[in-house]
């Protein structure tokens, strides 16, 4: 099996009543980006205001090229705290995922993720969501 080219992930946590700085408190680490409901923002590419709809604390990973869902996952729960109390208390108020982009070059790719990491993952009440992206085809080639 081809190894997936390339993955980008993200940690989200989110609900109603969300503040990121409370979030930030007590996993012990500063978002990648965080809103609160009800916040403004403005598109960075189209100018356009939004009312955001929920509140959110996201902590993104470094791209890998190829793919390495392990690597990524390790390198943001490093960051945060390692009290599985502190991630049930935040289970049952919040949603918890980790958002992973999956990305092909080729039309047969595939990736395994390992048993430490999933345990690491489903101890915290964390969902894992892939999204798989096929190979972008040239229509003039």
């Amino acid at each position: 099996m081809a190894h997936l080219s390339r993955s980008v992930a993200t940690l989200r946590i989110s609900g109603d009543e969300l503040l990121p700085d409370e979030i930030t408190k007590i996993l012990g680490c500063q978002p990648t980006h965080g809103q609160i409901k009800g916040e403004v923002i403005v598109g960075k590419k189209t100018g356009r205001e939004r009312v955001v709809k929920i509140g959110m604390w996201r902590l993104c990973a470094e791209d890998c090229e190829p793919e390495n869902i392990d690597a990524q996952v390790s390198e943001m729960l490093n960051k945060l705290s390692n009290d599985l109390a502190v991630w049930k208390k935040l289970s049952e108020k919040y949603e918890l995922d980790l958002f992973c982009g999956l990305f092909m070059e080729e039309s047969n790719e595939g990736l395994a993720i390992s048993p430490a990491t999933l345990y690491s993952l489903g101890a915290r009440g964390i969902e894992l969501g892939l999204d798989i992206y096929d190979p972008v085809k040239d229509e003039n080639a």
